[in-house]
């Protein structure tokens, strides 16, 4: 998809620049405004063919490939954006308008890749049910999602944040909804395993696996399968003291009561519907396996899209995912939230209800395609539940 979005934004621009450079820059008198217009336009709109260059001829998608490919398209957005939305204005005979929208866009940009990338909000959620036990009422869960480790500019330092805010909240269990890296298990350093396992929870710490997980990404698969990239990730989870659920249920004891927690591990072959309205109808009945339809159940699933395949199971009170991001931009406009998101996901972010089932899809901490964040800013979600 954004590979798509690039090649048609790039084509357009191209043909743009073209357009400006012969109805009015070719006809300035000013040799060095045509040079420098010149200048602007081949370097910036040459860059994602330097993205696709240095990604072809790489033997695998390295963190520091990975690192390079994402800020070089955040720079292309930069040069690109702004010129394109004063052209607009341009062509309308607002040129002084357009000049400052292209600078406010472009201070935009800048400020979501500095400041937005790394603005950590906590947002809380009431969640009510009847059939919550009278022990839970009050429960406390602090769920996060998509860290993407590998994509951090500085991962220890905006590592050691999350988890002090996540402590801070004195949740009673927290819950990670998928995606903690980016490529392969290696970005799980000494040092990003000692500072997770600083998480901290009467009830412990949750997680299931998503598609960036289960190395569907990694280009040299001799040196390193899918597989063994998935079952050291799990083993690196473990050894900080989390608990996987890998098409599981767990369940959480208080006061005599008990609720379940049903994880759904990410399924390799729903790679190709990941970023899809709906997904292939699947029977999840086996991560339910024993639980009694009585209890009150949590479900972990790092895509939103399989809440239908849950509710239809009679499960998942409260179904937990993340995934999408909202896809990193997020417009608040009278009242009402607006997002890319919206033209591929029926769900991208924040609380939906039906009758007897609650989703909740978490906006994620890290970031992929672009190391930028506007509106839909780095998201920890705080859930009180009541009866």
């Amino acid at each position: 998809m954004l590979i798509t979005v690039t090649f048609l934004l790039t084509l357009g621009t191209i043909a743009a620049d073209i357009f400006v450079w012969l109805r009015r820059v070719r006809r300035s008198g000013s040799a060095l405004r045509r040079r420098l217009f010149a200048a602007w336009c081949i370097l910036s709109d040459l860059l994602p063919f330097a993205i696709a260059v240095v990604n072809w001829t790489s033997s695998d998608n390295t963190t520091p490939v990975m690192s390079f490919s994402m800020w070089c398209f955040w720079l292309y957005l930069l040069l690109v954006l702004p010129r394109l939305l004063y052209y607009v204005f341009r062509l309308c005979r607002l040129p002084r308008v357009g000049a400052v929208a292209g600078v406010a866009l472009a201070a935009a940009l800048v400020w979501g890749a500095t400041y937005g990338r790394t603005k950590l909000v906590v947002n809380r959620v009431t969640v009510r049910s009847e059939r919550l036990p009278a022990s839970f009422d009050g429960f406390r869960v602090a769920q996060f999602s998509d860290v993407h480790v590998g994509s951090m500019v500085h991962p220890e330092r905006e590592l050691r944040r999350l988890v002090a805010a996540l402590n801070a909240l004195q949740p009673d269990v927290v819950l990670f909804c998928g995606d903690l890296v980016n490529i392969r298990f290696s970005e799980l350093t000494d040092s990003v395993r000692r500072i997770l396992s600083g998480l901290k929870a009467p009830c412990g710490v949750y997680s299931v696996t998503g598609n960036h997980d289960v190395g569907v990404y990694i280009r040299d698969t001799l040196s390193l399968p899918a597989a063994e990239n998935l079952r050291r990730l799990v083993a690196a989870q473990r050894s900080m003291g989390w608990h996987v659920l890998e098409d599981t249920t767990a369940y959480l004891v208080r006061g005599g009561d008990s609720i379940a927690l049903t994880g759904i591990s990410f399924d390799r072959e729903l790679q190709e519907f990941r970023h899809s309205f709906h997904l292939p109808t699947l029977d999840l009945s086996d991560a339910y396996r024993g639980v009694p339809d009585s209890l009150f159940d949590i479900t972990l699933s790092h895509l939103p899209q399989l809440w239908p395949n849950i509710t239809a199971l009679g499960r998942g009170d409260l179904t937990l995912s993340g995934h999408v991001h909202s896809m990193q931009l997020q417009l608040h406009l009278f009242g009402r939230r607006y997002s890319p998101a919206q033209w591929l996901y029926d769900r991208w972010s924040g609380r939906y209800d039906c009758p007897g089932s609650t989703l909740y899809i978490n906006d994620g901490i890290g970031y992929v395609g672009y190391p930028m964040r506007l509106g839909a800013y780095p998201e920890i979600t705080l859930f009180t539940l009541t009866r």
